[in-house]
């Protein structure tokens, strides 16, 4: 009988300490993103993180440390800084094509073919095309990626893939597939 009563609590100890873990990662990643210390903001990230932990913790514990490899943090923080340059590079362009009294748009829907091998990566390609404006992402079918692009510039495949995906699949692929 005891031995079964320890095991029950054993568990749950266990689970609680996945919880907290999780939680005090979401909180920190909360707080270095709104870098703001002002009691609303406090209270809002303490509220939202637990939330999240409290449905999230059994899956984010799951991988364990492996998510946050201290090489793995580095490649993450490329991608969003590549990602970030490409986002106002294209802002800028899409103003460009619409600011321009011909409108001089190239649509198209176009292909191309990823390297990427794990599903989560491949999604995270996907909606980083799709953020970017003047692209989205119509399909993703295996390997192959169908693309609508306001302006192209670029009619073949490996042209395509190099003014599209190139930039984010190279730091994708050490992130999620290595």
């Amino acid at each position: 009988m005891y031995e079964i009563k320890f095991l029950i609590m054993k568990k749950k100890t266990q689970k609680w300490g996945r919880f907290l873990y999780t939680w005090l990662i979401l909180m920190i990643v909360w707080y270095a993103y709104t870098v703001s210390l002002a009691p609303a903001e406090l209270i809002t990230g303490f509220v939202v993180t637990g939330l999240i932990a409290a449905f999230n913790f059994a899956s984010f514990t799951h991988y364990g440390f492996s998510l946050f490899h201290p090489r793995r943090i580095y490649y993450i923080f490329q991608f969003s800084i590549v990602f970030l340059v490409a986002l106002v590079k294209s802002n800028i362009q899409v103003a460009k094509i619409v600011l321009h009294p011909k409108l001089p748009v190239n649509p198209g829907i176009v292909k191309f073919k990823s390297s990427l091998k794990s599903d989560f990566a491949k999604m995270v390609l996907a909606n980083t095309i799709t953020l970017t404006p003047g692209t989205l992402t119509v399909d993703l079918i295996d390997d192959e990626f169908y693309i609508h692009w306001l302006n192209m510039t670029s009619h073949d495949e490996a042209g395509i893939y190099q003014d599209i995906a190139a930039d984010f699949e190279k730091i994708l692929i050490k992130i999620f597939d290595k």
